[in-house]
């Protein structure tokens, strides 16, 4: 086997090392044939709130010694047919199994980082905002380029996007809006892209073809679920109903379904317009307040350097943390990991793991630090 290839194949091979020591395996091994046995239980759904637990517990347990296994089976099968393409002289062999051990190095580097996620709500779904800064239509748009690079990111991992609240611009894009992702470790990968992101482009709204610069913001926080307490005084907050916006058929600004609650003593503003109902708007929009409480508590607990919200920021230079340049080069930039992209369209579309995975390795060193 060559150097370059051994290298490789030793790097994995600690990788999986970690992520064994991460998950204390045997505990691991051990917790998950618990859980299997209280699936087949009989009695489990007495109480669907302590099955639900049940079920994402062993799903999550599940998932990540499928992981491990699936990743150490690859390494070995293809060290095999390095073995054998040598032993036969078969070169054609070897170059494939060399081929699949690189690419096998990312998905190692990918889910050591996610094994990292082990924060308080890391685990959890999420909701992500959306909100476009001074430029009128042309922010507007920028933001709408956003909401969509999330949704693409989100359905590349198959994780669930659901529309909480969408206010279109007057002649294009969004002025805000607001998805809930759920999927495993949703806000784990997600919590380390709110701040504001600048775009430079030529403008197709400018006659002159002038080049121009755009600020949207995004703030990421947890959906937390019934374990979680956050009281809320309603004397702290001042609730507002107004008609709904966007899409969404005929029900839509035909009455004032759509609510908006703002939590006075912090300046966090939900607002949801996805049900047709205003009581249900209600009853999500408080979720969302608790949620965005919660992650502040959060983040005031675990001294985050991202704690200054994106939405009480000035939306513009100084507060940015990618830049994504269109025109006169090709350049995506993270101004805190300083990881580039020069295909913009890749990013736009929702190639976003280079960065999250930077992100993230950066705020966990000292874990990382610590395990080796």
């Amino acid at each position: 086997m060559r150097a370059e290839v051994q290298k490789t194949v030793d790097e994995i091979k600690q990788a999986l090392s970690l992520l064994r020591r991460h998950l204390d395996w045997d505990t691991a091994q051990r917790r998950l044939d618990e859980l299997n046995a209280r699936t087949e239980s009989g009695d489990l759904w007495n109480d669907p709130e302590a099955a639900q637990e049940v079920m994402r517990e062993r799903q999550a347990l599940e998932t990540a010694i499928a992981d491990v296994t699936g990743l150490d089976t690859a390494l070995n099968d293809n060290i095999e047919l390095i073995e054998l393409g040598e032993a036969e002289g078969d070169a054609e062999v070897v170059s494939e199994a060399e081929a699949a051990i690189k690419a096998l190095e990312g998905t190692a580097a990918r889910m050591r980082v996610e094994s990292l996620l082990s924060g308080e709500a890391d685990s959890n779904d999420c909701y992500l905002e959306v909100h476009s800064g001074a430029g009128g239509t042309e922010s507007q748009d920028w933001a709408q380029m956003l909401f969509r690079m999330y949704t693409r990111w989100a359905e590349r991992r198959k994780f669930k996007v659901e529309t909480i609240e969408y206010h279109a611009g007057e002649e294009a894009g969004i002025k805000s809006a607001t998805i809930q992702i759920k999927g495993h470790n949703a806000y784990g990968w997600l919590k380390t892209e709110s701040g504001v992101h600048r775009l430079v482009r030529i403008s197709p709204y400018d006659s002159q073809a002038r080049r121009h610069t755009s600020f949207s913001s995004v703030w990421v926080y947890p959906v937390i679920d019934d374990s979680i307490d956050i009281e809320v005084n309603e004397s702290d907050v001042r609730i507002d109903t107004y008609r709904a916006s966007g899409a969404g058929g005929q029900h839509v600004n035909t009455t004032d379904s759509a609510v908006r609650i703002t939590h006075i003593p912090t300046g966090i503003v939900v607002q949801c317009q996805n049900e047709r109902s205003q009581h249900k708007n209600r009853a999500q929009a408080w979720d969302m307040l608790r949620a965005r409480l919660y992650e502040r508590e959060l983040q005031l607990r675990e001294e985050a350097a991202n704690a200054e919200a994106a939405s009480k920021t000035e939306i513009g230079w100084g507060h940015q943390i990618r830049s994504y340049v269109l025109q006169p080069y090709q350049l995506v930039k993270d101004l805190r990991t300083s990881v580039e992209s020069t295909s913009p369209s890749d990013v736009l579309d929702g190639d976003l793991d280079a960065f999250m995975e930077a992100s993230l390795a950066q705020r966990v060193g000292a874990d990382k630090a610590e395990d080796e």
